[in-house]
């Protein structure tokens, strides 16, 4: 196999079904990140229906989180052996079969179990989507497929409140939650049928020797995630820092996957994971980059739902329509984003990572103006342009940096690349939302909440200056991301101009 580093030696011949392909598969990838942020809606309703507790509500969040981000790596890995068709198909009914056990459920044991089985197959499918891309598309197109997976990462984050929110109107507070998961069942369908007519069955890379899985990194690499995440999506659930010594055996178990993936790569013996990928430096960066920048970006619908719900007394649709502006900002940032990227490049994302902090500030700086402020049509007008812009500029962000951080890597390893990005970025989501969500938490702390719809909290100022902080610490993870685009554009204009100082000796010398 050639480095990682190098394009493809020779581009193969372009599939006429490509677009169609790709739309069935980010249908499927839809489904999946909407199951993310969906259930913070319905929490409430699966609360009095199935009389889970406090703990079991937030495993059903958390067994959903911690099983989507386990998978990614080595979704990727058996798509690039076994095939990104089977795979993807798989995922899906597995997605399928889940989600309809979860609407089924008779009580919040059955519910948490599916959640977690639903998140282990939806975990499958992000990396099916972008080791596609990277191999049915030139370079030329694939901005403007990475811009449709943009769209979808973007929407399905932020519509998962509004889907929610008229849900369970529509369905009542008894059969309304059911509704959110059995949505999947017929998209799911749809997919599946979609996928066997368009999507090719092309045949999987590598040697018969390299299509063996290698369950000891899986298992390495599993464990070291878990220990990583569990605590930062508990942390709210136990109260105790002592949790986070779980990141010490986290390291260890790290430490050792490395270490065997770099003999097996060194020995080109099937690694889970082809170390020579992190010899590319702008997938380095990109990855760093996708970590802070989730951090700040997927914790921001959190702390509004809750900010809408538990300080000015929204319903759970109003709430949802309260972050539309930022869905319909993804919509209409991503695609184009998409389409400039091949022609500006890093520039692009260091200038909407400015744009997502001026339109962070100016978030808070509303939502500070007037505290006290309830009604729900006005405060939903009053921050439809920040977050409109906020929108944008998230969505003009994750489809280049998916692009140019894969931009140098071999497609015939482009769904374990894509494998890593989204694991990173399923890291970054669930950290994002828990810092954030802790931040929001712990200023509040005792405050009255709102005790019904419409019926705003009598701390409601409380909860204003509680989400004007969570932002700030958004702040903290998006000017990180600014440094890091700002690096990135430094070494690659220092490099450009070192090659082009070379290129001026040669003629001279000529």
């Amino acid at each position: 196999m050639s480095s990682p580093a190098s394009s493809a030696s020779s581009a193969p011949e372009l599939d006429p079904r490509r677009w169609r392909a790709l739309f069935v598969m980010l249908m499927g990838q839809f489904s999946a990140l909407l199951d993310v942020s969906v259930t913070n809606v319905a929490l409430p309703s699966i609360g009095r229906s199935t009389g889970a507790g406090a703990a079991e509500l937030q495993w059903i969040v958390s067994g959903y989180i911690l099983a989507f981000g386990l998978m990614p790596v080595i979704g990727g890995r058996l798509g690039d052996t076994r095939g990104r068709r089977r795979m993807f198909l798989i995922g899906v009914t597995g997605f399928v079969l889940a989600s309809a056990c979860v609407g089924l459920a008779p009580n919040p044991g059955v519910l948490i179990a599916a959640r977690v089985v639903q998140g282990l197959f939806g975990g499958v499918l992000g990396p099916q989507v972008s080791g596609y891309i990277q191999n049915a598309f030139p370079k030329s197109e694939r901005g403007r497929a990475f811009g449709g997976l943009g769209v979808t990462v973007g929407v399905g984050t932020a519509l998962g409140p509004v889907v929610g929110g008229l849900l369970i109107a529509a369905g009542g507070p008894e059969f309304g939650w059911r509704l959110v998961f059995f949505i999947n069942v017929p998209i799911g369908i749809a997919a599946v049928i979609l996928a066997l007519l368009w999507v090719p069955k092309a045949q999987p890379t590598g040697s018969a020797s390299s299509k063996r899985l290698d369950i000891g990194g899986a298992l390495l690499l599993g464990g070291a995630l878990l220990c990583i995440l569990f605590p930062i999506v508990e942390v709210n659930e136990l109260r105790s820092g002592w949790i986070f010594l779980l990141f010490a055996p986290a390291a260890l178990l790290l430490g050792l996957f490395v270490r065997r993936e770099s003999r097996l790569t060194r020995e080109d013996a099937s690694p889970l994971l082809d170390l020579r990928l992190f010899r590319v430096p702008t997938f380095v960066t990109g990855v760093a980059f996708a970590v802070v920048f989730f951090c700040s970006n997927t914790g921001i619908p959190l702390v509004l739902s809750l900010y809408y719900q538990n300080g000015l007394g929204f319903s759970a649709l109003a709430s949802g329509l309260g972050v539309s502006a930022l869905a319909l900002g993804s919509v209409l940032g991503a695609p184009v984003a998409g389409r400039l990227v091949p022609r500006i490049g890093r520039p692009l994302v260091v200038g909407a990572v400015t744009a997502f902090f001026v339109a962070t500030v100016a978030t808070g700086l509303v939502v500070g103006g007037e505290p006290d402020l309830t009604d729900p049509a006005t405060v939903i007008l009053r921050l439809a342009l920040p977050l409109f812009v906020l929108g944008v500029a998230g969505g003009s962000i994750v489809t280049p940096n998916q692009t140019l951080t894969l931009a140098d890597v071999d497609p015939r390893i482009g769904g374990a690349a894509g494998g890593v990005l989204q694991t990173a970025q399923r890291v970054g989501s669930a950290t994002g939302q828990t810092v954030l969500g802790t931040v929001f938490f712990a200023l509040v702390g005792s405050a009255a909440v709102s005790t019904a719809v419409g019926s705003p909290s009598r701390d409601v100022t409380h909860f204003a200056d509680s989400l004007s902080l969570a932002l700030l610490v958004s702040l903290v993870f998006s000017g990180a991301a600014l440094v890091l685009g700002l690096t990135d554009l430094r070494r690659k204009r220092r490099r450009a101009g070192e090659e082009e100082r070379d290129r001026e000796q040669e003629r001279q010398g000529a």
